[in-house]
């Protein structure tokens, strides 16, 4: 069978697998729609985590981001593991004693204000907006490939399938077909990097061919000669590397949906042990990712540097580069007519690509079987879906219940509640669909912009909420507004040529630091603005205090000496 043949089958029975999921774990109270009734074992959960967390950007565009950066790719892969241990250790046992729905919840409830409430929800809901873009456009780059549909039809499909499982099941659903995702992606991704591990180095495992495979100083060579640039040396100032690292581990540790599963586990202790399960299976695929990368590099290189315009035409084994010609994310010009297309930098360049399609081609180029192709666009579905129907429920969560349930009409029914939840999915779909089909970068970048605006916005009123007692609400507020306004002004300013068609950009690097990273200016200024304020004015409330010192102690303690 062809490879659109396999890739309609495995993809056709895992869609199926999803939809009869949540069919099968469809809810009809808030407590199971917005926290999967709190009833979800920490393994499932982790497998949940893991998948929730690995998106679109982790599966399809970071391998792709190393492979062309080389060493500066790598700040994707630290900031992002580093910031889900930061999560794991640091918040998520707290957040779970806590036992809030949603972050703005306990915004609202730690800092005692409906406004902070209200900001924390347009924060979570702008938030998720910038992220799930970056999944729609990951479904699009599938389907586009595999399906030979025009991106925006792939796009509408992806829709319709989160919208059923996410509308029908809530957190329920989505959980436990986040634990099939998991399944599908993580097997899409070892497999092919197993067998390129073996084809190239004759070491299986890719850690270890990486490692002893000699990979790296071939690949050096090899982009020196073509004038590539270093593989092994940054090109970025090393202050964007520091502060983009510190917004992508700070923004993983602040983002609403991966925060929100600590929620579903039925105890402090259930939520510790589903970290622990979670880091295990994003690190299965996290350190399998700088392997694959460099693989994919050697590969398209061997493959496409110096090759023919005739073969390109015309050979049977070039038949994936003409599939993702068709797409766009793939073309060639003989730019000096010597019929022969070189791959190098600048201007001479005659080969474009696209970074997003370098995971999901790798396997083609390699000449892996049509099984191996077909599981790999499964994989990067499961990612890009996954990812993207916690985040619609977060949407959801906080317009219907941060914001419609708690502040405007707090006397809905369980009924009402439900129905306004499902009713906003809807409507974030759509809204999701337009900024999938017309995203405002690649993948991983405009994810990257999300992980800034949860750095500058909740990541210091978390650990300042947990750990400070004397932060009132007026610092809170003041601080995740500042934070919030100046990471968005500074990102669209940077960015405005992508955002609002200018010219040129209307902002330029904050003292060397790019859009990527300017979420850590954001967030120290949020960190400052909310202590100094705090400690200016009126401490708060007992009761508030009592309870943010009873969720640091561990029950129990302090009973054998009475205090």
């Amino acid at each position: 069978m062809s490879v659109e043949v396999w890739t309609y089958l495995l993809v056709g029975l895992s869609f199926a697998g999803y939809i009869y999921i949540g069919y099968y774990n469809r809810v009809r109270d808030t407590k199971g729609f917005y926290v999967a009734g709190q009833g979800v074992p920490a393994v499932a959960n982790g497998a949940a985590t893991a998948a929730d967390w690995m998106s679109a950007a982790s599966f399809i565009s970071m391998a792709g981001i190393i492979a062309f950066l080389g060493y500066d790719g790598a700040i994707y892969l630290m900031g992002w593991t580093g910031g889900y241990v930061l999560l794991a250790l640091l918040l998520a046992p707290y957040l779970r004693k806590f036992g809030q729905y949603t972050v703005p919840d306990f915004v609202g409830d730690r800092y005692y204000s409906q406004a902070a409430r209200a900001i924390a929800a347009v924060a979570a809901v702008f938030i998720s907006f910038t992220y799930v873009a970056g999944q729609m456009r990951g479904v699009g780059i599938v389907f586009s490939r595999y399906l030979q549909v025009e991106i925006w039809l792939g796009v509408v499909i992806g829709m319709i399938i989160v919208a059923f499982f996410a509308v029908l099941g809530g957190m329920k659903g989505i959980t436990w077909t986040q634990v099939a995702q998991y399944s599908v992606l993580i097997l899409a991704y070892l497999i092919p990097a197993f067998a390129l591990a073996f084809i190239i180095t004759g070491i299986p495992v890719p850690q270890m061919a990486i490692t002893f495979g000699d990979i790296i100083p071939r690949l050096e060579g090899i982009q020196t000669e073509l004038g590539l640039g270093s593989y092994i040396n940054s090109s970025r100032p090393m202050i964007d590397v520091l502060a983009i690292t510190i917004a992508l581990m700070a923004g993983t540790a602040g983002l609403p949906h991966v925060i929100v599963r600590f929620y579903t586990v039925p105890s402090v202790r259930a939520a510790r042990y589903s970290a622990g399960w979670a880091l295990l299976f994003i690190a299965l695929l996290y350190t399998t990712a700088p392997a694959l990368a460099s693989f994919a590099k050697l590969n398209l290189i061997d493959t496409l540097n110096g090759v023919s315009v005739e073969a390109v035409q015309n050979e049977p084994s070039l038949s994936w580069a003409r599939s993702w010609e068709t797409t766009g994310l793939l073309s060639f010009e003989d730019k000096n007519g010597d019929g022969v297309y070189s791959l190098t930098s600048g201007d001479a360049n005659e080969v474009s690509i696209d970074r997003d399609i370098i995971v999901l081609a790798t396997p083609e180029v390699a000449g892996l079987s049509a099984p191996i192709i077909a599981l790999t666009a499964a994989g990067g579905l499961a990612a890009a879906l996954s990812t993207a129907s916690g985040l619609l429920l977060v949407i959801s969560s906080s317009l219907s219940h941060d914001l419609y349930y708690r502040l405007i009409k707090p006397t809905a029914t369980e009924g009402e509640r439900l129905m306004v939840g499902r009713l906003v999915i809807f409507g974030a779909i759509l809204v999701a669909g337009y900024f999938g089909i017309n995203p405002p970068g690649f993948v991983a970048e405009v994810v990257a912009f999300a992980f800034g605006l949860a750095a500058a916005s909740f990541f210091p009123l978390i650990l300042l909420g947990i750990f400070d007692k004397r932060i009132n609400s007026t610092g809170a507020i003041s601080g995740m507004i500042v934070g919030l306004v100046f990471t968005t002004v500074m990102i669209v300013g940077q960015r405005s040529v992508q955002l609002l068609g200018t010219p040129e950009p209307m902002i330029g690097p904050f003292f060397g630091i790019t859009a990527q990273g300017i979420g850590t200016v954001g967030m120290i200024l949020n960190f400052v603005i909310t202590y100094a304020v705090s400690h200016a004015t009126e401490a708060p409330p007992q009761e508030v205090q009592d309870m943010v010192e009873s969720v640091r102690i561990p029950r129990g303690a302090g009973a054998a000496s009475g205090h």
